[in-house]
Parts: structure tokens; sequence; C-alpha cells
């Protein structure tokens, strides 16, 4: 297993020479690089099917078995045990890059090997070094982050902040000032991975980088290290950058980096800028800060913005900071908004934010919604809140659902609200679904705290 680099790398140049596309190749680094999905930043790629298997056609199995397990399952076994595959030990055997200390010459291959003239071996050979993480390795690729070739000192670059020693911070600080803009965007990468305090006032000087991408990335940067102090420079982006990709990305480094300074922008992004995109963010990073200030902006964004993932993570943030005045607003958007995912995420807020006294007519109007999920949080809230008033609307909902998984939601706001009823519980008793017998016998016993069913957690989390 230890001379598998160089395998891996010598079968995807003869793949490629037997005509093999991007597909089988991009799934197999996938695997190399310890992932299952095939992603850009802002969305998934559609697979074509078609050309995917007329490229797996005389592929070397080593690299059919990578891409195999970028597509494989989840859960127990992952589809891994099973007794007998068409790849036979190729498949039934897990390519394992992490056991041990490579041969050096393994490592030498793999370095020589970032300078192909093909993407694919390079990519791989990257992903391979950086999963090793030998010492050899760092030297190799601080020694080529000064070569006269572009693409071997961006590959290079890449490959330190996937290996992320310390020993290359020095190299990374000083390819923060390349000519080449893939070189000053992945230094920056890398030294956000790294996060090394001690580059922070070099990365923020990126900020005014004449590349969209150099600033997008030294902005992502900054916000993993761990200091408030590039607060104002990040607020400066957020008001100005002409690009939303950086903007969107300042706004999700304040609210990692937790900056309650950045509060009153956030809300004014939110309220004012042009792209949807950047106020979820904002909306999100509000949240995340908890700063109150911002309830007035976020709870006109949940009723208002035209964006339906504004509204969501904007309804989520207002949980999230704990205002409880805008149960009455959620109320009306968890009955009345135009998206199932907004008026579910609305219905939750309001089981995070209420307990006790009275449920919002909205609320007990979202048990009647079209949506399973709006229905099933709407439930669920309602069993947070315990309104003993709200008793006959949960009944008639229990006697119209069709869904096993809401019914029980709504046995346990029954039981929680109070209900006791002989009849109802009899009802109950004689429900088809086991699951429900078993909370009125709950019930019966004086139970209530059952959670029969997944913890309804909204969807709000942007990723720059």
């Amino acid at each position: 297993m230890h001379r598998l680099a160089g395998v891996i790398v010598a079968a995807v140049v003869l793949s490629t020479e037997r005509g093999a596309t991007s597909h089988i190749v991009t799934l197999a680094s996938g695997a190399a690089r310890g992932g299952s999905s095939i992603t850009t930043s802002d969305e998934r790629i559609p697979l074509d099917v078609r050309t995917l298997l007329t490229a797996a056609r005389g592929a070397p199995p080593l690299i059919c078995s990578l891409a195999s397990q970028s597509v494989r399952g989840h859960g127990w076994g992952d589809w891994s045990d099973a007794p007998s595959t068409p790849l036979a030990t190729f498949a039934s055997s897990r390519v394992d890059h992490d056991s041990g200390e490579p041969p050096t010459a393994d490592i030498e291959f793999l370095l020589e090997s970032l300078a192909s003239d093909d993407a694919c071996v390079r990519e791989l050979s990257v992903r391979l070094l950086g999963r090793y993480r030998s010492d050899n390795a760092v030297t190799g690729l601080i020694a080529r982050l000064a070569s006269p070739s572009v693409p071997l000192r961006e590959v290079s670059a890449l490959g330190l902040g996937l290996v992320k020693s310390a020993r290359a911070a020095d190299a990374l600080v000083r390819a923060l000032r390349d000519a080449t803009p893939g070189v000053r965007a992945n230094a920056a990468w890398a030294l956000g991975r790294m996060q090394h305090g001690r580059a922070l006032a070099s990365i923020s000087a990126l900020f005014r980088d004449s590349e969209e991408k150099v600033r997008e990335a030294s902005v992502i940067a900054a916000g993993r290290m761990d200091s408030t102090s590039v607060a104002p420079a990040l607020i400066r982006v957020i008001r100005q950058d002409d690009s939303p990709a950086v903007r969107r990305a300042a706004a999700w480094a304040l609210g990692h980096l937790e900056s309650r300074e950045a509060v009153d922008a956030l809300a004014g992004v939110l309220s004012q800028d042009r792209d949807a995109r950047v106020r979820e963010m904002s909306a999100w990073a509000l949240g995340n800060i908890e700063g109150r200030s911002a309830a007035p902006a976020l709870m006109a964004a949940a009723r208002g913005d035209a964006a339906d993932q504004v509204r969501e993570t904007a309804v989520w943030a207002l949980s999230q900071i704990g205002e409880r005045s805008a149960v009455e607003t959620l109320g009306a958007i968890a009955g009345s908004d135009r998206s199932s995912r907004v008026r579910g995420t609305a219905a939750w807020a309001i089981g995070q934010l209420q307990r006790g006294g009275r449920a919002p007519a909205g609320l007990l109007q979202a048990l009647r919604n079209e949506s399973e999920d709006t229905r099933l949080k709407a439930a669920w809230a309602l069993g947070q809140i315990q309104d003993t008033t709200s008793t006959n609307a949960i009944r008639d909902a229990l006697a119209r659902e069709t869904s096993n998984q809401v019914r029980r939601a709504l046995v346990r706001a029954l039981m929680k609200s109070g209900e006791r009823s002989q009849a109802t519980l009899t009802g109950l008793l004689n429900s088809n679904d086991p699951e429900v017998r078993e909370a009125a016998v709950r019930g019966l016993a004086g139970g209530g705290s059952f959670n029969p069913w997944p913890w309804p957690w909204p969807r709000p989390r942007p990723i720059p």
C-alpha cells in the first residue's frame, strides 16, 4: 500500500490515454481527498450518468475503485462490506492513504507529478500529498512555491494548505505578494486553514486586491483567524466592495468571528444590499453574533424580503437572538408565507422562543398547511408552548392528519398541553400506528416528555 501514490498517478495517466473523461477522475479525486460529492462553491454539479459510464469503460480498476468510493452510501457499512462486487478485491478493500509514513520515493514521485501537463494527475498528486502530510512533502512543496512555473506555484500553495504545516507559513506569506492571482489566492486560503494569526496583517492587505478571487480568499482566511481586530477592515469590505461574492464572504467572516461591532453594518446590509445571497449571509451572521439590536432589521427582512432564503434565515436568526417580541410576527409568517420552508422555520422558531402563554393564531393555522414539514414543526412548537387552549385545534388536526410522523408530533403536543380526556386517549390507543399508541400509553401514565420524531432543526447555514 505504500506504493499506492505512484500507482494511482500512473493509473490516471493510463486512463486518460485510453480516453476517459474528467467525470471518472473527478470522482477518484474526491475519494483521494476524503470527500464524497462533486460540488462548486455554490451548487452541486449534475452528473452526466451516460458520460460517466462511457468514461469508466476500460479505466484501471484502482481508479474505478476510488471513483466508486466517492459515490458510496452512508450509514452502517456504507456499501463497502458487500460479499461480492464487480471490482472484487479492488472494491472490497478500502484504499487507505493514511497508514504510516510513505516511502521517500512515493513522495518524490508525487512532487514530480505536480509539474505534469495533465490536470487530473496534478489534482490527485496534491490531494495525496495533503493526506500524507510528511515532512518531505512539506519541504518539497515549499521549494516548488518559488518555481518559475505558475501552475506549479499555484498547486504548491494548495498542497501546503492541505498539509497545514507551520513550517510553510513564512513561504506562504511571501507568496501573498506573487504576481499571479491564483498563487495569492491559494496562499491566503492556506494560511487561513492554518489559522496563522501572524499573517493576518498581510492577508488583510489583500482586501483591496484587484482580483475578486484573491479578495474573497483573503476575507475568508481572515474570518478563520481568532481575532476581531480585522473587523473594521471587513466592515469596509461589506459596505464598499463591488463583488457580491466578496461582500458575502465578509458577512460570513464577521459572523464567524462573532464581531459585535459589526451588528449595525450587517443590519444595514441586510436591509439594503442588492444581492440576495449577501443579505442571506448577513442575516446568518446577525444570528450567529446574537446581536439583539438587529431585531428590527431581521423582523423587516423576515416579513418582506423578496428572496425566500433571506426570509428563512432572518426567521432563524430571530430565534437565535432570543427575540420573544417577534413571536406574533413569526406566527403570521408560519401561517401565510408563500414558501413552505419559511413557514416551517417560522413555526420552529416560535417553539424555540415561547414557553407557556397563548399560541399565535398563525401557528394553529399552520397545522392545516399542505407542507408536511410545516405541519410537523407547528405541532412540535405547540408541544413546546403547552397552551391548554390549543387542544381543540390540535385534536382536529390529529383527526385529519395522514402523516404518521406528524400524528406522533400532534400526540406529543396534546399530552404536553394537558389533554387527558378518555375519548381522545381511547382513540389514540386504537391507532394503527404503534408509535401513536405508545405515545398514548405514555400520556395515560403521566409522561409527556417523549420525543418520537427527528429534531426539527431548520435548514439555514450558508457556507462561504
